[in-house]
């Protein structure tokens, strides 16, 4: 009997949500106490600030560029390796997925990729490597339709009442006690919210185990991703009216606009609604028609979920204890990129290369039974060094197609950069940025932009007739000397850009440098098929 893996993953969720991570609002015991047992990244970053791509790449062990997923709404191909596969194929793991997936569109009512069509089909796998696979996304049903395996599970055991309190998915529908956008007051019983149904079906899966088995199991939860809407039975863990607007939050219009206009154009024309985060959040939300109480009930709402997302980590391990697996279990837990949640006064995420959104939460406790000492490491880490390191703890090489390394269990391991991009899935947007974090510098170069370009997702366009048959058009082109530098040491929130600084050239032209040297060369494009 071996070393057993248990990957937590949330979606959209902060590093400075954690109690652990300085968080203040949000109780997060069982994941703090991970941290403190264990090994606290605090310097981890994504290779994309959305779901897709950053899932690709935890799944994959490879740079976007080299997976091909460069954006929500191209399918990873399903031959794709898959750590999954490789544990289960060359170290006997039995392996499963339970919650949300999203290595395919979710934007897809005829259940055309298979993550859909499973639920539909009565499958629960194999898939991608996974013995047995779960799944669910952020909303139950659409009408009649149930998503995935939880809406099948909700609609079928509880029926189509217990999910009217789910707020509709990018519609920036107004909700919740102040209006506040994809927010709503759930009336759904908490245990049947799809935080603890993720957990309950983990408990099962791991319950139909052998006592000598060795497993690599993802459990992803898409909370705290929108709709901010957790069961209203827990509202009273957090009072928006307590909370003061994040220290993110520049504190006033003036302000804000005075932050904007230092950074690319889209930062200030996203403020005053001439450029739409159409490919980062609903193509309805406006950030001036957001109020600061708004802000203040979408991070209660956050926090609440957060504090359940802990809750169930908190069920699970008590029953990974309870089946006598503690002692050799190593436990992950991170997300998939962050949420802006007030800062710059913006909610959602999209093309804003910032800590917000870049940097995540990470933790490792590594086995009892493996002796490493607890600690705290600031040497950059990514995501792409998730699956060597699983690799590891499983006793198998790393294969030769993974592209991270396995991460450092204390200070001095001499890491030096993590890299992140960003590539437009609307070919009428056609944005691309490429991000480097080193020596506490995050430094962002723009290339020039590709406004009206094919990438594939113009024939979805012309097939639905969708925004005219041609889909949406940025009205901010970049020419590919823009850019975005912060000291994040002396300017946290990222505040001043330093990007046209004089005294800052040389430091950005080694930065830009860098990031391009370790870039790894570009191996696939593919198609985008849908919005997301």
């Amino acid at each position: 009997m071996g070393r057993k893996i248990l990957f937590i993953t949330t979606d959209q969720q902060r590093y400075d949500s954690l109690g652990c991570n300085g968080g203040q609002v949000a109780r997060t015991p069982v994941v703090d106490g991970l941290a403190e047992h264990g090994i606290n990244y605090h310097r981890a970053y994504n290779q994309n600030t959305v779901c897709m791509p950053a899932r690709s790449t935890m799944l994959t062990g490879q740079y976007v560029r080299t997976h091909g997923v460069v954006a929500n709404g191209v399918p990873l191909p399903l031959d794709a390796p898959s750590v999954a596969a490789y544990l289960r194929e060359r170290a006997g793991y039995h392996t499963a997925l339970l919650g949300k997936a999203h290595f395919e569109p979710g934007f897809d009512l005829k259940n055309e990729y298979p993550e859909n069509a499973m639920a539909v089909n009565g499958s629960t796998g194999p898939y991608r490597g996974f013995d047995h696979a779960e799944l669910t996304m952020h909303v139950p049903n659409v009408g009649k339709h149930f998503i995935q395996h939880y809406g099948k599970w909700l609609l079928e055991t509880h029926g189509i009442e217990a999910c009217a309190g789910f707020a509709p998915l990018l519609s920036a529908e107004p909700g919740g006690d102040t209006g506040a956008p994809e927010t709503r007051i759930n009336p759904i019983p908490r245990e049947w919210y799809h935080t603890d149904w993720v957990a309950d079906r983990t408990i099962a899966y791991l319950d139909s185990l052998p006592a000598d088995a060795d497993w690599f199991v993802w459990m992803s939860f898409p909370d705290p991703h929108h709709p901010w809407d957790p069961p209203a039975s827990e509202r009273s863990r957090v009072d928006w009216r307590d909370l003061d607007l994040p220290p993110g939050h520049p504190g006033s219009a003036d302000a804000i606009e005075k932050v904007l206009a230092q950074k690319p154009e889209h930062w200030l024309a996203c403020w005053e609604g001439r450029w739409v985060n159409a490919e980062g959040g609903p193509g309805s939300y406006r950030p001036q028609k957001v109020s600061d109480d708004n802000i203040r009930e979408i991070n209660a709402m956050a926090h609440i979920m957060n504090e359940l997302i802990d809750d169930a980590c908190g069920r699970v391990l008590s029953r990974v204890a309870a089946r006598g697996w503690e002692a050799d279990t190593d436990v992950f837990f991170t997300t998939d990129h962050g949420e802006l949640q007030g800062d710059y006064g913006l909610v959602f995420k999209g093309p804003f290369p910032t800590d917000s959104l870049m940097r995540l939460p990470m933790v490792w406790r590594p086995a009892p039974s493996a002796g490493v000492a607890p600690s705290d490491v600031s040497e950059p880490v990514g995501q792409v060094d998730l699956a060597p390191t699983f690799c590891e703890i499983a006793g198998v090489p790393v294969p030769d197609w993974m592209e991270g390394a396995p991460l450092p269990t204390a200070p001095g391991s001499g890491r030096e950069r993590a890299l992140c991009e960003w590539d437009s899935q609307f070919p009428g947007y056609g944005m691309h940025t490429r991000s480097i974090y080193r020596d506490g510098w995050l430094c962002t170069a723009y290339e020039p932009s590709t406004i009206g370009e094919p990438n594939g997702l113009e024939k979805w366009f012309e097939a639905t007739g969708m925004f005219g048959g041609k889909g949406p058009v940025s009205p901010v082109a970049y020419e590919g000397t823009e850019g975005e530098l912060y000291d994040v040491d002396d300017d946290p929130q990222q505040f001043v850009n330093r990007w046209s600084d004089p005294s800052s050239r040389a430091l950005r032209d080694d930065l830009v440098a860098d990031l391009y040297d370790s870039l790894p060369k570009e191996r696939k494009v593919l198609a985008v098929e849908r919005p997301a």
